[in-house]
């Protein structure tokens, strides 16, 4: 099984324990701290400084997490797209700054949806168009400093959807991400397929992955091995895809267990 050297997401806080681990054979980061409610909007200068210190060293693969809360893509309203696309052009400026080439953002899908995609027909077509004309501007600025963006499964429970968006749009620099946690969530509360499933939906548009466990009922941010996925048939999916998208390391605490993390799932096989 021929799979990426897992990477990591981090914040200012949490990316000093494990800087060595990182640096040493060059994985894969992805910044976290300028998702944060109200981070974009004022003078973050000292945070990028404190970042581009701390990168000093770093040669891997380099990535951040757009902002998310509250911004949705596929919203109907004009005015309201303009202040979502204000958001993302702001971290995309981040990006370009930290050397950074690709972007998480989030998915608009939600399981309403799939439920009434036939009940209200000219829901989810609108729904697709509006996230189009969203992205569009973000999306040129994005090939500009060569970044790519990434959509991330949050509430999806129809794993094709994400791909049909990013089909429709067809542009070089808007790809696929899945995030296992998430994909478990919808499994175990929705009844939605398995995060296995999600993965072969996205074969041929798969850029990132974010690796987390969790129980089925909330978004824990576990350890991989901690929770409930059967990381096996995972990284067995991944392994069968033509494509390698970067595999991420997204735990929300004690960080610094993630090489015994990584030495635990090198043991069994499935990972470097």
């Amino acid at each position: 099984m021929i799979l990426p050297l897992l990477g990591t997401a981090v914040t200012l806080t949490t990316y000093p324990p494990i800087r060595d681990w990182v640096c040493g054979p060059g994985r894969a980061l992805e910044i976290q701290d300028f998702c944060a409610i109200g981070v974009l909007e004022r003078d973050h200068s000292d945070l990028l400084a404190a970042w581009l210190t701390q990168l000093d060293g770093h040669s891997g693969p380099r990535g951040i997490h757009g902002p998310f809360f509250g911004l949705d893509i596929s919203n109907p309203d004009a005015e309201m797209r303009a202040v979502i696309q204000k958001r993302m052009l702001q971290a995309l400026s981040v990006a370009e700054a930290l050397s950074a080439d690709l972007m998480v953002i989030h998915s608009p899908f939600n399981h309403w949806h799939q439920l009434n995609r036939v009940n209200y027909a000219n829901v989810y077509p609108g729904l697709m168009d509006a996230a189009a004309t969203c992205l569009a501007p973000v999306l040129a600025r994005a090939a500009d400093i060569g970044c790519t963006l990434v959509l991330e499964n949050c509430d999806d429970t129809d794993p094709v959807a994400r791909v049909d968006l990013v089909r429709q749009i067809g542009h070089p620099n808007l790809q696929v991400s899945i995030d296992t946690g998430h994909a478990d969530i919808c499994h175990g509360r929705y009844d939605a397929p398995h995060v296995v499933d999600y993965i072969a939906a996205a074969a041929g548009h798969l850029g990132h992955v974010h690796l987390q466990d969790v129980d089925g009922y909330a978004d824990r941010h576990w350890h991989p091995g901690d929770g409930r996925i059967a990381w096996q048939p995972v990284f067995s999916a991944l392994a069968a895809l033509t494509e390698r998208p970067r595999l991420t390391l997204e735990v929300r605490s004690d960080l610094q267990r993630l090489p015994a993390t990584v030495a635990r799932l090198e043991a069994m096989g499935l990972a470097c």
